[in-house]
Order: structure tokens, then C-alpha cells, then sequence
């Protein structure tokens, strides 16, 4: 029976979607997490009667046509790449983006990975790194004698020295940004790395045309809605437990036709 099997891919559709919103829960104290939603299309038809076929020797045309699904498969996880809520750390090297962009990061293969992620330090040279320690890309170093740093919203980075009255310049954030966000690859650790499907990214500073402003002393927090992530549970828990009570009524069906069969 035909309805067995799209029964099936409704369950395996509906165990997928679980597995996502359980991963978006999982993230939501993850700083610039953007979460992810499953999207479904349904599968080929078989047509047993086609609709605009004719019905008759004098050309009449058939309505509507009779046709039978074979159930549903995931089209995409797509990722939202909405803002998250902008929330104060007091933490000098923390920097959240407001608006469009992202951190840039030399990764050790030679690669440039992307972030949302603003939560910098400093390694044992003075670079300002990641929490993995890549350096952010145009690399920054910061003085062994500075005594504060002071991130602008445009992203200069400026440090105050130890006998010295004006502050000195030390670097320049710079941000990405990509025609197609929501298509680069997310290869965990907070890092996205672009691909054909999100385009070649697009650098700037900070506040240029396009790009959003940073902040010092703030990072982004997960653009996760807990209430509408247990909304969509709940709601493809209901859709899983539907399936599952096609399949038994699939199966009691064939059970009752066997049973008419054999008497």
C-alpha cells in the first residue's frame, strides 16, 4: 500500500525536523548562533487519471484528474541569518556586529573562515584570537604595555600606553559580507566558510555602506525564540504520531484484506 510508504517519509521528515529544532535548543546560549529551519517538498505523483486528458471522442477535457502522492522529503535546512539580541559583557575584547557582516578568521590551513562571534582574547604574542586561537584577519597585535583598549564603532582599534598621553591606532577591523549569507558552510566552532552558493565575499570597515557598526563590550547572543522552538517540537511530535497511526491503519487494512482472502 502506497500510503505505508508515505507514511514512512512523513515519519523520517519528521524525525529530521526534530533533530533540528533540538540542535537551535541546544544553541540557544551560543554566542551569534543563527538557527536553522528544515523545509519539506513532496514527492513525485503517480497519475491514474491525467488531468487535462480527455474523456470522450468529442474532445471533452478532464478537470481535476486523480493522482496519489508518494510522500514528502526535506528540501533544505535553511539557516536564518536574522540578528541576534545584542547583550552588554563588560569584557574589553568582546565585540558584537550590529547589522550586516562578519569576523574575519585566518584559519591554520590557509583558509579564511567567517564568524558572528565577537568573543576575542589575546594569545601569548599580543594577536587577538579566537577562543580556538585563530587570528582575526587583518591580524591585530597589542602591545605588551598597553594599559585599555578602545574598539570604536568603526572598528579602530586603539590602546592607551603606559607614559603616553594620546592613545596610538593598532589595527582596523574589517568585516565580510556575502550576497547569499544563509549559503555558507557552517563547519562547527562558531566559523562559516564561503562557498559558490553564498558568493565571494564583499570587505569593508565597519560602517561603510552595507556593512553594520561594532561594539565593544557586547556580543551577539543566539537568535533562538525559545517559545516558537517548542511550538515547531510539539508540532512535529503531533505530525510524527500522525504517520505513525497511518502506518497502523495501513496495516490493520492489510491484515483485514488477508484475512478476506484466506476465508
Amino acid at each position: 500500500m502506497k500510503s505505508l510508504q508515505a507514511a514512512a517519509t512523513g515519519m523520517m521528515a519528521q524525525q529530521l525536523n526534530v533533530e533540528v529544532i533540538s540542535n537551535n535548543i541546544a544553541n540557544m546560549r551560543t554566542t551569534g548562533f543563527k538557527r536553522v529551519r528544515a523545509e519539506f517538498q513532496d514527492l513525485l505523483y503517480q497519475d491514474l487519471r491525467r488531468v487535462g486528458s480527455t474523456s470522450s471522442d468529442q474532445g471533452t477535457v478532464v478537470p481535476t484528474g486523480v493522482q496519489v502522492g508518494f510522500g514528502v522529503k526535506t528540501g533544505a535546512t535553511s539557516r536564518v541569518m536574522s540578528q541576534g539580541n545584542i547583550t552588554s559583557t563588560e569584557k574589553e575584547l568582546d565585540v558584537a556586529i550590529r547589522g550586516e557582516g562578519f569576523f574575519q578568521v585566518s584559519m591554520p590551513s590557509g583558509q579564511t573562515a567567517y564568524t558572528r562571534d565577537g568573543s576575542f582574547e589575546l594569545d601569548n604574542q599580543g594577536n587577538l584570537v579566537t577562543l580556538d586561537g585563530y587570528q582575526i584577519d587583518p591580524g591585530i597585535t597589542i602591545p605588551d604595555n598597553a594599559i585599555s583598549i578602545t574598539i570604536n564603532r568603526e572598528g579602530t582599534v586603539q590602546v592607551q600606553v603606559d607614559n603616553q598621553t594620546e592613545p596610538q591606532d593598532v589595527g582596523q577591523i574589517q568585516l565580510a559580507r556575502f550576497v547569499n549569507k544563509a549559503g555558507l558552510d557552517a563547519i562547527g566552532d562558531n566559523l562559516f566558510l564561503e562557498t559558490a552558493s553564498s558568493g565571494t565575499a564583499t570587505t569593508g570597515s565597519p560602517g561603510d555602506a552595507g556593512f553594520g557598526d561594532v561594539l565593544q563590550k557586547f556580543l551577539e547572543a543566539a537568535n533562538v525564540n525559545a517559545v516558537s522552538e517548542l511550538s515547531d517540537l510539539i508540532a512535529a511530535q503531533r505530525a510524527y504520531e500522525m504517520n505513525a497511526r497511518v502506518i497502523s491503519a495501513s496495516d490493520e487494512m492489510m491484515s483485514a484484506a488477508t484475512q478476506i482472502l484466506r476465508s
